[in-house]
């Protein structure tokens, strides 16, 4: 099946990903867009352009799936991995900031995570 996503569709998860310390922007499966931490994979949009696999530990995210069925799904080639998926558009932002916090935790160094002082919003909100 041929790739069909729009890059636009990640931009506001991508401008506020990289808010993050060691955030950085990376291409991944078929030329999609992405956000790795220390060269590891945080999220990416997926290439059916519906939904966006964000890494998180087992836990996490079944939690996340009970608390927020209308947010977050797993199809099945995910299961096996540490990943949620949460569906495009994404319209609660304040959600999509407490989950990419939470995996970049999982990803960052423990300086990286010391050092945080949480989201600074004293200037412009991309999103």
């Amino acid at each position: 099946m041929p790739a069909s996503f729009d890059p636009a569709d990640f931009e506001p998860i991508r401008l506020l990903a990289l808010r993050l310390p060691g955030a950085e922007d990376s291409v991944s499966h078929e030329n999609t867009p992405s956000i790795k931490i220390r060269s590891k994979l945080m999220c990416r949009l997926h290439d059916n352009g519906t939904f966006v696999p964000i890494r998180l530990d087992f836990a996490l995210r079944d939690a996340y799936l009970d608390s927020h069925p209308e947010a977050f799904h797993l199809p099945e080639h995910f299961r096996a991995y540490p990943y949620i998926c949460m569906w495009l558009p994404v319209s609660d932002m304040a959600l999509l900031r407490e989950v990419l916090e939470a995996s970049w935790r999982g990803l960052a160094s423990k300086k990286q995570v010391a050092e945080w002082t949480g989201w600074n919003f004293s200037d412009v909100d991309p999103v």
